[in-house]
């Protein structure tokens, strides 16, 4: 069965913040989310460290190999403390993560998927780029020395697409945007000339507002915006001058802003609006997993116990025992593993469903969280037609298809073979992909790319598709807080309870990103060295 092509009902967060940025731009995004709790300039500082352990023997457990467990590890071994890290996964990373060829992944309800990817070739299911602001996660890449490259959020000559515009057919980037540029810097421009502004501009200053609108909008010397070379050299010439030995290339007749209007297509112009998407972002080269990879290295392999699955956390005023089961070993009993100190970074999806001995605050705050659902699907195709073909190199395609977007790989540029993300789906169009069976997903998100690219339908290889509401160690793919439930509970949630603090991007002002899991665990190791220097 077919997922239902037509835009949901009612813009999502993402889709509202989008036309935000597009109408009143980047500073209005970036107000809106941080009034959300989704957007926050970090303010990780590079060197942070503990003060040394209050005294030798000190351990500490770490629940979760993910990001904020393994910065947790490493800073507190750092000071002195001894660590141990129990981890559900056969691997370390969480949600830091990334398929290669040969990797194999078994979803809730048993779907097993097993990745074929050429060498080289790979698809990050989680976290895909690092934005410049994001001082702590580039502060351990620098210490570590993980190699970072561009990524690529904006690319001009991408497309968007609605399959209700211009007969389905895919619209470049550049086109549609310097056509609305254009045709409301013309709007704009007719009202200052023709409005009594003298409360506010004099008529020199107003003359410099029509100047300035000009060149936003691409206007000729009449004011106008209309084919032209000012108007091609935004929107692109038709044919390109290097294509041909033309003396004066046709220019492609812009679409009015009544049109523009109407498509909607407007929604899905500042792709790079938001804080979180502004130049430059950054990828770790061969994967995002390099992240992990180096942080756990830093730490020790020797520290982390692999597929042990938490089931209890006690305390008591002398330490913690938390009841872990070693799946590698499904027959033995469940052992019960003591430290002093707990630092808990499960999910709050998962620690929601476990025996957890704390205060009915904190127990009330575990709860109050609900998760975001995400569904992301990596496709390999034979060659890269959309940099052979379309002259796409990285950025994303945007589309009110299900699929919401395609991403194109920002590392091997004009190589043989490359993985599209050729899905990234939120809420409800998430659940409806994840109701099929992985082979169906694949041909469904196939079809969905085939109307932007049609060379995919017969260039495709091989796919892999991750729904993290059906992960097994998350059961979701961020924590989705309401400003009523962060006013209630945040400041419970990041308070030390006994001998137990969670954290993880959950428990901070970053949720989805992993900036927020390195801030978070930078502040529960914080509070947990104090009180064991109190103690």
């Amino acid at each position: 069965m077919p997922i239902l092509t037509s835009p949901a009902r009612g813009p999502s967060r993402r889709a509202w913040l989008q036309r935000l940025g597009a109408v009143a731009g980047s500073g209005a995004v970036y107000a809106a989310m941080s009034a959300l709790g989704l957007a926050q300039a970090s303010p990780a500082q590079a060197g942070f460290r503990l003060g040394p352990a209050p005294a030798r023997g000190k351990r500490v457990l770490v629940l979760g190999a993910g990001v904020a467990g393994l910065v947790s590890a490493l800073e507190l071994l750092r000071a002195g403390y001894e660590v141990e890290i129990l981890e559900y996964q056969d691997r370390i990373g969480g949600r830091c993560w990334t398929l290669r060829g040969g990797d194999r992944y078994t979803e809730l309800g048993g779907a097993p998927q097993h990745c074929q990817f050429d060498r080289g070739q790979y698809f990050n299911p989680g976290p895909w780029r690092i934005p410049f602001h994001h001082h702590g996660v580039l502060d351990y890449c620098r210490q570590l020395g993980v190699k970072l490259e561009p990524f690529v959020q904006l690319n001009h000559n991408a497309y968007v697409h609605s399959p209700r515009v211009a007969g389905g057919r895919p619209q470049r980037l550049r086109e549609v945007q310097a056509d609305f540029r254009g045709d409301v810097a013309e709007l704009l421009a007719k009202l200052v000339r023709q409005q009594p502004l003298d409360e506010t501009l004099t008529p020199e200053d107003r003359e410099r507002l029509v100047q300035a609108l000009q060149q936003f909008g691409g206007l000729d010397r009449e004011g106008r915006y209309r084919a032209g070379e000012v108007a091609a050299d935004r929107r692109g010439f038709e044919p390109f001058p290097g294509m041909g030995v033309l003396a004066h290339p046709p220019e492609a007749q812009p679409q009015g802003l009544q049109a523009l209007l109407r498509s909607g297509l407007w929604g899905q112009l500042d792709q790079g609006a938001g804080f979180e998407y502004q130049t430059p972002l950054f990828q770790p080269v061969g994967g995002m997993d390099r992240i992990a990879q180096a942080l756990a290295q830093a730490v020790g392999m020797q520290r982390i116990r692999l597929r042990r699955r938490v089931s209890a956390i006690q305390q008591d005023a002398q330490g913690v025992r938390v009841r872990v089961q070693d799946l590698a070993r499904p027959g033995q009993p469940e052992q019960t593993v003591q430290a002093d100190w707990c630092l808990c970074t499960l999910p709050l999806s998962v620690l929601s469903q476990l025996d957890v001995q704390c205060s009915a605050a904190l127990h009330e705050a575990i709860e109050a969280v609900p998760y975001f659902s995400a569904f992301k699907a990596g496709l390999q195709f034979r060659r890269r037609f959309w940099e052979e073909d379309e002259a796409i190199f990285g950025g994303m395609s945007s589309t009110e298809l299900p699929i919401r977007l395609i991403g194109y790989p920002n590392h091997e540029l004009q190589g043989r073979k490359g993985v599209l993300l050729g899905a990234y789906a939120f809420a409800t169009q998430a659940l409806e992909f994840t109701a099929l069976p992985p082979a169906e997903r694949l041909r469904e998100v196939l079809r969905m790319d085939s109307l932007i690219h049609p060379q995919a339908a017969t260039e495709y290889e091989s796919g892999m598709t991750v729904g993290w509401h059906r992960h097994p160690a998350t059961l979701g793919c961020f924590g989705d807080w309401s400003r009523v439930a962060r006013e209630r509970h945040y400041p419970t949630l990041l308070k030390m309870d006994g001998r137990l603090i969670l954290a993880g991007e959950h428990a901070s002002l970053l949720p989805a990103w992993q900036e927020g899991a390195v801030l978070s665990a930078r502040h529960a190791i914080t509070q947990l060295h104090e009180k064991a220097r109190a103690a």
